[in-house]
C-alpha cells in the first residue's frame, strides 16, 4: 500500500524515469489510477544531484507543470508526494491502445485515422504550450487511443518548463532526453532548451510513420541517425502513399523541416491546416462505430460509446504461446505471425506493455515477421524490444546485442545502409 492509500496491482510499463503501475485509491472506493514511480538511484543519474531533498523539489516542480494543465486530451493528475526514497505521482488510468500497436493492428492506417489522431495530439499540444511546457518525448508509445476514439497524451514526466532557471529542471544539462527517432535536430545535437517547435517535428515524424508504416528516417545507430536528420530528406510521402491528400503530404513535410522557423508556428496552425480534412459533425457517409477510430469524436461529437454485452473471457495468453510455438515447430511461419499480430496489441493494451508476457510474444512475432521476410514488419517490432531492453539492462546484454544485430539485419535488407 502506497502513502496508506493506493493498492499497487500490476505493472503497465517501465521507462528512463521510472516505472509506471495500475493502482486502486483505497480512499474514493477502489477507483483504478495509474502511479508512476521514482525511485531516487534512477533520478541522481538524470538530475546530476543525490540530495533527496532537492530531488523532492524538482519532482513536485514537474507534478506542478503537470496539473496545471487542463485539457481532455491530456492525462489527469490527481496527486503526488514522496514515501521513503520513492517519489509518485498519481495519474488517471487511460483504457485502451497504444497509438505503435493501434498502427501495427491497421497497417496501411487510413489516412483520415491519422488526420483525426494528428488533429487531436494538436489540440492537446496547443494548451501545454499555452502553459509554457515542453513535452520533448512525443511518440506513438506516449499516445493513447481510447475505444471511442478519443486520443489521449501521456507522460509529461520529462517535459521542460521554458523561463525556469536551469537548476530547476528534473534533468541535468547534457543529459539526451526523448526517443531518438521523433526527435527534432535542434533536440538531438543539444544547445539552448528546446522550444514547441520541437514537439511539431515530432508531431510529424509521428504522421509520417502513421501513413507509411515507417520512421521518416532509419539508421542501425544513434549516430547514423542524427546525420540523416541533419543532412538528408525523407522520402517524399506520396511516393510511399499515392492515395493521400497532396495538402497533408506538404503539412508533414514542412513539420519535419531541419530548420524550427521552416516549420508550421504552432499546434493552433497545425490544427487549421488539418481542419478541412476532417470529417464533418453529423455529414452523411459516417462509418460504422468500430472501436478506437479517431475520426468518431469528429464524426459524433459527445455521442456515447455504445452498450455492449460482456465480452466472453479472453483466450488464455499461456495457450497462444503454445499454439505458436507448435506452429513455429511445424515451421507454418505465415499463420504464426497472423495469429501473433492479432495477439500482441491486445495483451500489451490488457497487461502492458513492458510485462513479461508481451515482451515473449512481441519477440516471437519478430522472430516470425523475419523468417517471412516481413522485414518493414519486424523492424519496429525490433527497435520497440531493444529500446525497452537497454534500457533495463544495459547495451552489453546478450539479448540486447543479439537485437541491434537483428535491427541491422532488416535495414540492410530493407535498403539502408
Amino acid at each position: 500500500m502506497l502513502a496508506g492509500r493506493y493498492r499497487l496491482t500490476e505493472p503497465l510499463g517501465k521507462g528512463g524515469m521510472g516505472e509506471v503501475w495500475a493502482a486502486q485509491d483505497s480512499a474514493l472506493g477502489g477507483r483504478k489510477v495509474a502511479v508512476k514511480l521514482l525511485h531516487a538511484h534512477q533520478l541522481s543519474s538524470l538530475s546530476g544531484t543525490t540530495d533527496p531533498e532537492e530531488l523532492r523539489r524538482r519532482f513536485l516542480r514537474e507534478a506542478r507543470a503537470t496539473a496545471r494543465v487542463d485539457h481532455p486530451g491530456l492525462v489527469g493528475v490527481h496527486d503526488a508526494g514522496s514515501e521513503g526514497d520513492e517519489l509518485y505521482l498519481v495519474m488517471q488510468l487511460i483504457d485502451g491502445s497504444d497509438l505503435s500497436d493501434h498502427l501495427a493492428e491497421h497497417d496501411p492506417y487510413p489516412w483520415p485515422w491519422a488526420v483525426a489522431a494528428l488533429a487531436q495530439l494538436c489540440s492537446a499540444l496547443a494548451a501545454v504550450h499555452a502553459v509554457e511546457i515542453v513535452h520533448r518525448d512525443l511518440k506513438p508509445g506516449n499516445v493513447m487511443i481510447r475505444m471511442d476514439g478519443r486520443v489521449t497524451l501521456l507522460d509529461l514526466g520529462i517535459a521542460a518548463v521554458r523561463g525556469e532557471h536551469e537548476e530547476t529542471r528534473l534533468t541535468r544539462t547534457g543529459a539526451l532526453l526523448g526517443t531518438p527517432v521523433y526527435m527534432a535536430p535542434e533536440q538531438a545535437v543539444g544547445g539552448p532548451p528546446v522550444g514547441p517547435a520541437a514537439d511539431l517535428y515530432a508531431l510529424g515524424a509521428i504522421g509520417y510513420e502513421l501513413l507509411t508504416g515507417q520512421a521518416p528516417f532509419r539508421a542501425p545507430n544513434a549516430a547514423g541517425l542524427l546525420y540523416k536528420k541533419l543532412h538528408e530528406e525523407p522520402p517524399p510521402l506520396q511516393r510511399l502513399r499515392p492515395d493521400i491528400p497532396p495538402g497533408l503530404a506538404v503539412l508533414v513535410h514542412r513539420l519535419l523541416a531541419k530548420d524550427p522557423s521552416g516549420r508550421p508556428a504552432d499546434a493552433h496552425e497545425v490544427f487549421a491546416a488539418l481542419t478541412p480534412l476532417l470529417p464533418a459533425p453529423g455529414a452523411a457517409g459516417a462509418p460504422p462505430a468500430v472501436p478506437m477510430d479517431p475520426t468518431r469524436p469528429f464524426w459524433h461529437p459527445m455521442a456515447p460509446w455504445p452498450a455492449t454485452r460482456p465480452r466472453a473471457r479472453e483466450q488464455d495468453l499461456s495457450a497462444v504461446v503454445e499454439e505458436v510455438r507448435r506452429l513455429l515447430d511445424r515451421h507454418q511461419y505465415a499463420q504464426a505471425a497472423e495469429l501473433l499480430s492479432h495477439t500482441v496489441p491486445r495483451a500489451a493494451a490488457r497487461y502492458g506493455q513492458h510485462s513479461p508476457v508481451v515482451r515473449t510474444l512481441r519477440k516471437q512475432y519478430a522472430a516470425t515477421l523475419m523468417a517471412t521476410a516481413q522485414y518493414g514488419r519486424a523492424l519496429p517490432e525490433i527497435q520497440r524490444l531493444l529500446q525497452d531492453f537497454t534500457a533495463e539492462r544495459g547495451p552489453y546484454d546478450q539479448t540486447v546485442i543479439q537485437l541491434r544485430s537483428d535491427e541491422a539485419e532488416c535495414l540492410s535488407r530493407l535498403g539502408h545502409r
